[in-house]
Parts: C-alpha cells; sequence; structure tokens
C-alpha cells in the first residue's frame, strides 16, 4: 500500500478532517504507543498502520478495504 492510498482509506472510512485528527493524535498500542503520522514517519508500512487504526476505531472488517471505486466510463 501506498501513503497517498492511506490516507484515501482514512478520508473515505472518518472524513478528511476527523481522519487527520485521529492521524495525529491517537495513539496505537499496536504501533508502540505511536501514532499514525509518527509511525509513517519511521517508516512503518502503511498497510499496518492502516489495520492498527481499524483495530483501535472498530472499524468492520468488511470497509477495511475501502470504498468500491467503479472505472470512469470514456465518453
Amino acid at each position: 500500500m501506498r501513503v497517498s492510498e492511506f490516507w484515501t482509506l482514512v478520508t473515505d472510512e472518518f472524513g478528511d478532517a476527523y481522519g487527520r485528527s485521529l492521524a495525529t493524535d491517537q495513539h496505537l498500542l499496536a504501533l508502540d504507543d505511536r501514532t499514525a503520522r509518527q509511525a509513517l514517519d519511521a517508516g512503518v508500512e502503511p498497510k499496518e498502520i492502516w489495520l492498527a487504526l481499524c483495530e483501535a476505531m472498530d472499524v468492520p472488517p468488511e470497509r477495511r478495504l475501502g470504498r468500491d471505486r467503479r472505472p470512469k466510463r470514456p465518453r
């Protein structure tokens, strides 16, 4: 997972403002009590961070893969 995909998942699940606040303020035990931003800065895989955030925030398993995005149709 790329960092940009991580941020897309965060925004889709929590909204832009709240998601960024969570990533900055929510300390995650699964990430050695670091925030998502601290873990990203430390080089932790974004997928590992996303799954830790999902666990901490009780995101149901069926929503952990993100929204289904339909391909754009050619005009």
